[in-house]
């Protein structure tokens, strides 16, 4: 498992492969320059570190915004790295003052002397520092002194596009585009959160629902609607539907996030759900009767199996 280590706690070690980025969402184009690193990494018989930072500086350098919705809570990223097989997510606190910071003195000052470098991956279009001053060329012109080598990984495209946490995000809170933004990340996107207490209408049109409140209030909500999705429980792994909305047919005012697992009838309250979004069916409608509503949820219940059917889940 990728250790979490953060920037106080990390102990020095020059034999050491590094990269640094926000990195959230781990996608395609990510994980191209992480397994570069880890590679790197094997060959010279180093210590694999991503070097993050949290809260997004967006949220700090932007403060006045909406702020920025998480693709990847820290622990995803974390677990996503394992996979990889990355060492260290060693996690810098980003504040304002920090963010003051010129790329240099980061680089003498934090992954120089705090953390120690023998190695930098860089993205072919990083940058990094105040006012975003630093690149590669930086890094090539600062590593004869510092005694690093400097490596730069190309772009990775998926057809014309180039990918970019920012597209995926634009695919899933715009437009609910959950198979685009599949492909992007090499995997489904996902979220998780505990099973709490809804208005349990669901349970008595033979439709009950998880509802969930998200684990952590920056991750990003995809567009209203209706998905097919899995959910894991307890290591098990459930087929299901899910609607994000504010349940119009029962003039509700505030959003909320259902899943029904299908064939599943147990409660589940306190619980950890965690779901996947494979594909989005529809827009959420107000109907003018359960029983309409009903009709409809069935019809959704089919298109769902027709959808995991297809996809060989």
């Amino acid at each position: 498992m990728t250790e979490i280590c953060y920037i106080d706690d990390i102990i020095y070690q020059k034999d050491t492969v590094l990269t640094v980025g926000t990195f959230d969402g781990i996608h395609q184009g990510h994980l191209s320059l992480m397994k570069r690193l880890v590679q790197k990494a094997k060959q010279h018989t180093c210590r694999s570190v991503v070097v993050s930072f949290d809260p997004h500086p967006r949220s700090i350098i932007h403060a006045g915004d909406d702020g920025i919705k998480l693709l990847t809570t820290l622990e995803e990223r974390s677990r996503h790295l394992s996979e990889i097989g990355v060492d260290v997510l060693c996690v810098i606190p980003f504040t304002r003052d920090f963010s003051l910071q010129n790329s240099e003195e980061f680089v003498t000052n934090i992954l120089s002397a705090k953390i120690g470098l023998s190695y930098f991956i860089i993205g072919y279009d990083h940058h990094f520092g105040k006012n975003r001053d630093g690149n590669a060329q930086t890094l090539q012109k600062m590593s004869s002194h510092l005694n690093f080598e400097v490596e730069i990984v190309d772009k990775k495209e998926m057809g014309d596009l180039t990918i970019s946490s920012t597209k995926i995000r634009q695919s899933l809170e715009i437009h609910g585009n959950a198979i685009q933004a599949e492909e992007f990340l090499g995997r489904p996107y996902s979220f998780e959160g505990v099973v709490v207490h809804g208005d349990e209408r669901g349970r008595t049109i033979g439709f009950p629902t998880a509802n969930i409140q998200l684990s952590h209030r920056d991750k990003l909500i995809p567009r209203e609607g209706i998905y097919a999705v899995l959910a894991q429980l307890d290591g098990h792994m459930y087929k299901g539907m899910m609607n994000i909305g504010n349940r119009p047919t029962f003039n509700g005012q505030n959003q909320r996030i259902e899943v029904h697992l299908f064939s599943f009838n147990n409660q589940i309250y306190g619980q950890n759900l965690r779901v996947f979004l494979i594909d989005r069916i529809r827009d959420e409608q107000k109907f003018t009767s359960s029983n309409e509503l009903v009709t409809q949820l069935n019809l959704d219940m089919k298109k769902s199996l027709e959808i995991l059917e297809e996809r060989h889940i």
